[in-house]
C-alpha cells in the first residue's frame, strides 16, 4: 500500500503581489503567499511533499523520462505513428519545442524550484531541528536527483539554487559545476537522513538513497574511488547492518519479477522508487487528486491484435531482438533459460500470459518477431494499459549498486575483489559464478562482462543511456557504428547534435544567455 502520497498536498507559492502608485495595495487573507507561508512545521511538511508531487508530471517519472532513456538508447525503437515522437527516439527531431522535451525540461525547473524553496524557507521556521534538517536532506536529495537527470540529459544547463523569479534570465553553468552541485546537496543531505522509515511514512527519502545517488553521480563522471566510497555505505557499511531482526537492510529479493509489481514496493532491493497510485480524479496536474500513477503502460504495451480487444498498449516503442539473444548467451545451471528474460520482454519464446492472452492472441500476425519491454506493463493484472498504472518506478535498485560497485572496483583495477558483486545478481538468477566460469579476466575484458550482465539484469529500467554515456559510446563514432549494427536509428545520430538534447526553443525565446547545445 502507498503510503505518504495518497494525497500530495498541493499549496501556491505566489509571488509578491505587483503594485503601482496610486494603487491600494491590501494582502488577501485568504490567498496563500510566500509571506504568509513557511511559519510552521505543517508548512514545512507541506512543502517538502510538494516536491515529491512533482514525480507525478509528464516530464519526470510518469511519462517521457522514462521514453527518453529506453527506446532512445540502442535496446528499442519507435515504432509509434506519432511523428514528432518518432523523430525524437531515431534522432531526426526538427521539432526543438516537441512536448516531451519542453515537459522533461519545464518540470525538472518546478521540482527545483520548489526544492529551493524548502531549502531556503524552512531554516527560519520554529520546529524541530532533527525533523528540520531532516527535510532540508530530503529537499537537497530530491533537487540533486532531478539535476542529475539535467546533466545527463542536456550537458549544461542553468544551476538555479535560490527561489526564483519570472523575470530571472540564469545562465547556463558548465557541466562540472551541475556535477558539484549534486555532490555537494547529497553529501549535506545523507548525514541528516533516516536509514529507514516507519510505515506511515514509507516512500521517502532514506540515507542509503542518497550514498547510492552519491555513488552514481560520481560513477557517471568515472571517479571510481569516490563513488567507490559512496556505495561502501550500503555495501560494506552501516547499510549492511540495520535491517530488522538482525538482517541486512538492503539485499537482493529472491524473486526478480518482485521489483516490478505493484503487490511488492517497497522491498529490500529497492534503495529509491517513485509511488505511483493507481488514481486520477481531475486533471488539474497540481491537485491533490490530480493523476498519480505511472503512464509508461500505454506508450510501452503492444498494440492490440482484433479491433474488438482490450487497448494493451500504443504500440509506441518496442525492443531490440538482440536483447534477447542477450540472454541466450547462457543457460542457468539446471539447464533453463535465465529467468529474468521472461520479466524483462513479452516476445514469441515467452510461455507466459499477458493481459490474459498468449503471444499469438496478443500480437497481429505481422508482429510475432517483434518484442516490447515487459518491466512496469500491467499485464498481469489487468486487459489493457491506463494512464493511471499503479507500479511504483524503482530509480535505484540494490542489484545496479551491486553492478556499479563491481564497475567502480574494476576501474581502480581491483578486478578480482568485483567478482563476488557480480555473482550476487547472477546467483538470483540461478546463473553459474563468474568467479567459476571467468576466473581472471582482464580489467577490460571484465568491463566488456559488466556490460552483458547490465543488460540482462537492468534493461528496460532507464539505465541503458546512462551506461552508454559512461562507457563514451557516444563520444566514438567507432563506437556509434557498434550501435548502428544493434539499432539502425543510431544511422542518424550525429555526435555534435545528438548526445545531448535539445534545449527547448521556447526556452531561448525567452531567455538571452542560453546557448542551444548544438
Amino acid at each position: 500500500m502507498k503510503k505518504i502520497f495518497s494525497y500530495i498536498m498541493a499549496f501556491a507559492l505566489a509571488g509578491v503581489a505587483m503594485s503601482c502608485e496610486h494603487t491600494l495595495d491590501i494582502e488577501n487573507p485568504n490567498e496563500i503567499s510566500e509571506q504568509s507561508f513557511w511559519r510552521s512545521e505543517n508548512d514545512a511538511l507541506a512543502g517538502v511533499n510538494a516536491v515529491y508531487g512533482a514525480f507525478y508530471r509528464n516530464g519526470t517519472y510518469a511519462r517521457w523520462l522514462q521514453m527518453y532513456l529506453n527506446p532512445r538508447s540502442d535496446d528499442g525503437f519507435a515504432s509509434t505513428g506519432w511523428g514528432e515522437l518518432r523523430s525524437t527516439i531515431d534522432f531526426t527531431q526538427v521539432d526543438l519545442n516537441f512536448e516531451g522535451t519542453r515537459n522533461i525540461w519545464d518540470h525538472h525547473y518546478r521540482a527545483i524550484f520548489r526544492a529551493n524553496q524548502v531549502i531556503t524557507n524552512v531554516p527560519n521556521i520554529q520546529m524541530d531541528e532533527t525533523l528540520k534538517q531532516r527535510y532540508i536532506g530530503e529537499a537537497k536529495f530530491l533537487r540533486a536527483l532531478h539535476y542529475f537527470n539535467m546533466v545527463s540529459l542536456f550537458r549544461s544547463v542553468p544551476l538555479v539554487l535560490e527561489p526564483s523569479r519570472p523575470t530571472d534570465l540564469p545562465p547556463q553553468s558548465s557541466e562540472e559545476a551541475v556535477w558539484a552541485q549534486i555532490e555537494k546537496d547529497l553529501s549535506e543531505a545523507a548525514p541528516n537522513l533516516p536509514a529507514k522509515y516507519d510505515a506511515a511514512n514509507l516512500g521517502r527519502v532514506t540515507k542509503g538513497a542518497a550514498y547510492a545517488l552519491l555513488g552514481k553521480a560520481h560513477l557517471q563522471q568515472r571517479e571510481y574511488q569516490q563513488a567507490l566510497d559512496a556505495f561502501a555505505w550500503l555495501v560494506d557499511g552501516n547499510g549492511t547492518r540495520l535491517g530488522l531482526s538482525g538482517n541486512d537492510l538492503y539485499d537482493i529479493v529472491p524473486n526478480y519479477r518482485d521489483n516490478f509489481l505493484h503487490t511488492t514496493e517497497n522491498n529490500r532491493e529497492s534503495v529509491f522508487e517513485v509511488q505511483f497510485l493507481a488514481l486520477q480524479s481531475t486533471t488539474d496536474e497540481d491537485a491533490p487528486t490530480s493523476n498519480l500513477g505511472n503512464q509508461r503502460g500505454p506508450f510501452f504495451g503492444p498494440g492490440r491484435r482484433n479491433q474488438g480487444d482490450p487497448q494493451a498498449g500504443f504500440n509506441d516503442v518496442q525492443m531490440h531482438r538482440w536483447v534477447i539473444d542477450e540472454f541466450m548467451e547462457e543457460r542457468t545451471t539446471s539447464n533453463g533459460v535465465d529467468p529474468r528474460l521472461y520479466v524483462t520482454a513479452i516476445y514469441n519464446g515467452n510461455p507466459e500470459t499477458f493481459y490474459g492472452r498468449t503471444f499469438g492472441q496478443l500480437v497481429p500476425d505481422d508482429q510475432m518477431q517483434r518484442a516490447w519491454y515487459r518491466k512496469y506493463l500491467n499485464d498481469y493484472h489487468r486487459q489493457d494499459e491506463t494512464f493511471e498504472g499503479p507500479i511504483n518506478f524503482r530509480v535505484i535498485r540494490y542489484a545496479d549498486v551491486l553492478l556499479m560497485y563491481a564497475e567502480c572496483l574494476n576501474g581502480l583495477n581491483r578486478t578480482s575483489e568485483a567478482y563476488q558483486y557480480v555473482d550476487r545478481v547472477r546467483r538470483r538468477a540461478g546463473l553459474a559464478t563468474l568467479t567459476a566460469t571467468k576466473p581472471g579476466l582482464s580489467a577490460a575484458a571484465f568491463l566488456q562482462q559488466l556490460m552483458h550482465e547490465r543488460v540482462t539484469e537492468l534493461t528496460g529500467e532507464s539505465t541503458r543511456w546512462l551506461d552508454l554515456l559512461r562507457w563514451g559510446y557516444l563520444d566514438d563514432q567507432s563506437r556509434i557504428n557498434e550501435l548502428k549494427t544493434r539499432d539502425p536509428e543510431f544511422n542518424n545520430f550525429d555526435i555534435g547534435r545528438d548526445k545531448w538534447l535539445p534545449i527547448p526553443q521556447s526556452e531561448l525565446d525567452i531567455n538571452p544567455n542560453l546557448s542551444q547545445n548544438f
